[in-house]
């Protein structure tokens, strides 16, 4: 009998603006009880849900359970900046770029996968322009490096074919209001969502078809005859199959051990405040969304509704292999990106943060995720290497049809992904990927 105890369970640090302006429909249920299932789905995020979602297309007369330690939308599914991204975008490199033709051309296609089956489910489930946005987004350069990085990653984009376009400085004051940035790039195939509402607006569109229960945190899971038992501390499902969605803690059920590594980024969301209060557009547009031309810089973000606006500023790397952080250094972090706001937006400095959070991501050294059946009849969706959108969308995918044995092109070449390569001992890990981290983010100077 396999056996695994859940010692370590998820923590997230401080409010998600994300969540706080989101709403929910139906109230929290928690596991209570016995309860049997065809189908056990641990984790309600991107994957988690994307797996609930082709399984009930999959085997529309199976009945499927998704159990999440938390209520939806409060952990990194609704924490992280909402950029569904199609072209390569890699944390690992320190830049943006592309790598061989054959390779590249295979992960546009992944992603425009997971954003093609994103796009049909927030059609199918009546997800509002500001949930759901197919928007594109702007690579933002604030210094010469930022400009010179824009103009090779533009190169490298000509030469496969992909649509771009470069911005000059008055383009980027016009759609910004910001005098900070140098120019932009924009690529037209992203989509940008309201990450926490998609995920609860997901959840709704799939109400009838699953059973989620939320706040019930797995303490145990046990091989039991040909299926699994799933205990929580106040009820247990059981299940002949089981699909494990929960990202980075995948190492805490007993699998890929030593090979992940645990990172957190930060973001601040302002008040809401209205363009009347300035003498000029003093934030631009209405909504536009911006990635740094330095992955190691700050995203940011502006949304308006009903006549109000936030900015939303995402900034900061740590490596913490307790999966855990301390309030001290949410609210650390976010003085900083006070002084990140103003200084791209200097009428907002009367403007409060009024939310401040920590987001857990998970990366592998070789850039490839946690998948595969782990064990009999027990499936792993997890380690988004910092495109969490996207790539836990395709993973959830993935892992159900590779448990209904359906076959597809898209999982015949997922599935030939090697697994993730082992880290070296932990102290040398800490230092060396903290060091990088720490170099990285000077070197980005500004554009942070």
């Amino acid at each position: 009998m396999n056996t695994h105890t859940i010692k370590r369970l998820p923590v997230d640090t401080g409010v998600s603006g994300w969540e706080a302006i989101s709403t929910r429909s139906a109230p929290v249920r928690m596991l209570d009880g016995n309860v049997s299932a065809d189908w056990l789905i641990i984790g309600a995020g991107f994957a988690g849900l994307s797996a609930a979602r082709r399984l009930s297309q999959l085997r529309p007369h199976d009945s499927i359970v998704v159990v999440d330690a938390h209520e939806i939308a409060k952990g990194p599914a609704g924490r992280n900046s909402g950029f569904m991204i199609d072209v390569p975008h890699s944390l690992s490199t320190g830049e943006y770029s592309v790598a061989g033709e054959s390779a590249t051309a295979l992960e546009i296609e992944q992603n425009r996968f997971a954003i093609g089956f994103a796009a049909h489910a927030a059609a199918e489930y009546g997800m509002s322009a500001h949930t759901f946005d197919p928007s594109g987004k702007i690579n933002a350069a604030a210094t010469e490096r930022g400009l010179k990085l824009n103009l090779k990653y533009a190169k490298s984009l000509a030469g496969i074919g992909e649509k771009h376009e470069l911005f000059d400085a008055a383009q980027m004051r016009e759609i910004t209001g910001s005098h900070y940035y140098h120019g932009g790039l924009y690529t037209p195939g992203a989509v940008m969502i309201q990450p926490a509402q998609y995920i609860r607006d997901l959840a709704d569109g799939l109400a009838q078809k699953i059973s989620l229960y939320e706040r019930s945190p797995i303490v145990e899971l046990t091989k039991a005859g040909a299926g699994w038992v799933a205990k929580s501390h106040t009820g247990q499902v059981s299940a002949p199959k089981v699909i494990l969605a929960v990202n980075g803690h995948i190492e805490d059920f007993g699998h890929f051990q030593g090979r992940l590594l645990h990172v957190f980024t930060y973001a601040s969301m302002t008040a809401a405040y209205s363009h009347d209060q300035f003498s000029r557009p003093a934030t631009g547009k209405d909504r536009w969304a911006l990635l740094p031309a330095d992955p190691m810089g700050a995203t940011v973000r502006k949304i308006t509704e009903n006549g109000l606006s936030r900015i939303v500023i995402r900034t900061k790397f740590t490596y913490d292999p307790s999966i855990t952080v301390t309030p001290k250094r949410v609210a650390a972090i976010a003085e900083e990106q006070r002084q990140s706001l103003d200084a791209r937006f200097p009428e907002l400095k009367d403007t409060p943060i009024e939310f401040s959070w920590a987001g857990r991501l998970c990366l592998s050294r070789n850039s490839v995720p946690a998948f595969g059946e782990v064990e009999d009849n027990l499936y792993a969706a997890c380690c988004e290497n910092g495109l969490g959108t996207v790539k836990s969308t395709l993973a959830g995918v993935m892992a159900a049809e590779l448990a209904t044995g359906t076959e597809s092109a898209f999982l015949q070449r997922f599935s030939q992904s090697p697994e993730p390569s082992k880290l070296p001992p932990r102290l040398l890990t800490q230092l060396g990927v903290s060091s990088v981290i720490r170099w990285q983010e000077l070197r980005a100077g500004k554009e942070g």
